[in-house]
């Protein structure tokens, strides 16, 4: 890895060149403060790109895509690190959960891509279970599977168990199976395919397409796989079998024809919410949220969450969502993940947390340049 941090200069060196050290967590007051670097206990910048965390027996683990310097940091040639922590400001290095292959037969091979892993224990199986959006290499986003690893220790090492299509030649709820279903765009050779496809009835028989995803456990110990599909014009939910590592068999379509794509999916007080982005690439656009009174819907969209100024409205404060976070002890309570990407540097990447606030029972996103948990705690 090309970062290390001089203790004598305090200073971070970053592909050879010194800045003025600063911390996205400040450990004197145990804050936040969102896109500024963020030191783990060796002293370097936190690698756990697009991630999610878990808490588990009073300790929260961080899993994310380990970033390299330059333009290659954006394909996978290290995996998924993980960190851990007991109050989400000190992160402790756990080191590589799930290690990329060397074998070129393998799915995950050195210049593959994985990207938004997330984690979820089983309590039945008492298994830690990683799924991940997985690109084969050389193929660019044309794969658009479902990558699944598990483990029975939160930190790992996590054994690769395959690569996924969901719900293959099964159709989804309220769809009519007497409806033909329809290529991809890039498979169009007719204007009715195309009417078809902007109809909202483009579902795959040979298995869904499955791109940024986020999971999500229920009350009731149900596990999901939320996903943006059809060339990312669609979320799918799917839910996940008793023992998290495969599909049940029903799954829906939110939002067709949207474009949504970073989707977070959390509940309060019997209520599931939504956070997505628009598809600009590595670029930041208006967040989305939304709200149902049902996982299976109907969803309601309740508009960009974000309160600041045009700019940072523009560009969900220059970030784009990978999970939100309910804060241990404090039900109802939650923090939005995002990542500030920068592909031409993609280790130097860096993360926005921010507190979730609420109007009218609607979550929304204020800028705090620093703040801590005691946010939760204020009238």
């Amino acid at each position: 890895m090309s970062v290390r941090f001089n203790r004598s200069l305090f200073t971070f060196i970053l592909l050879g060149f010194a800045v003025p050290i600063t911390f996205a967590a400040d450990t004197g007051r145990g804050g936040f403060r969102p896109g500024e670097l963020w030191l783990d206990d060796r002293g370097v910048h936190i690698n756990a790109h697009g991630g999610g965390i878990i808490a588990h027996d009073g300790v929260y683990y961080w899993f994310g895509e380990h970033k390299i310097a330059g333009e290659a940091g954006n394909v996978a040639h290290v995996g998924v690190h993980v960190y851990s922590s007991r109050d989400l400001v000190h992160w402790r290095d756990g080191g590589i959960a799930l290690a990329v292959s060397d074998n070129a037969k393998s799915d995950i091979v050195n210049g593959c891509i994985i990207e938004r892993p997330k984690v979820i224990y089983n309590a039945k199986t008492h298994t830690f279970v990683m799924w991940f959006h997985l690109e084969l290499k050389g193929q660019g986003y044309g794969a658009a599977r479902a990558g699944l690893a598990i483990s029975d220790k939160a930190t790992g090492p996590y054994k690769y168990v395959g690569s996924f299509r969901p719900n293959k030649g099964v159709l989804p709820l309220g769809f009519d199976a007497e409806v033909k279903t329809v290529p991809d765009p890039g498979e169009l050779k007719d204007k009715k395919s195309a009417k078809a496809i902007q109809a909202g009835d483009s579902v795959r028989q040979d298995g869904q397409m499955s791109r940024d995803m986020t999971l999500f456990v229920d009350d009731d110990g149900k596990g999901y796989l939320l996903t943006s599909s059809e060339e990312n014009r669609t979320l799918h939910l799917h839910e996940l079998t008793d023992d998290y590592r495969g599909f049940s068999g029903k799954w829906t379509r939110i939002f067709p024809n949207a474009s949504n794509e970073a989707p977070a999916l959390f509940k309060r007080a019997g209520k599931y919410y939504l956070f997505a982005s628009g598809t600009t690439y590595w670029n930041p656009n208006p967040g989305r949220s939304a709200m149902a009174d049902s996982i299976w819907g109907p969803w309601t969209v309740l508009g960009n969450p974000c309160r600041g100024t045009q700019r940072e409205n523009a560009t969900t404060f220059a970030s784009q969502s990978t999970y939100v976070l309910p804060v241990s002890g404090r039900p109802g309570d939650f923090i939005y993940m995002g990542d500030r990407w920068r592909p031409k540097n993609a280790i130097d990447g860096r993360y926005v947390w921010l507190p979730v606030e609420w109007e009218n029972d609607r979550p929304v996103l204020r800028w705090h340049a620093e703040w801590d948990l005691s946010f939760f705690t204020r009238p």
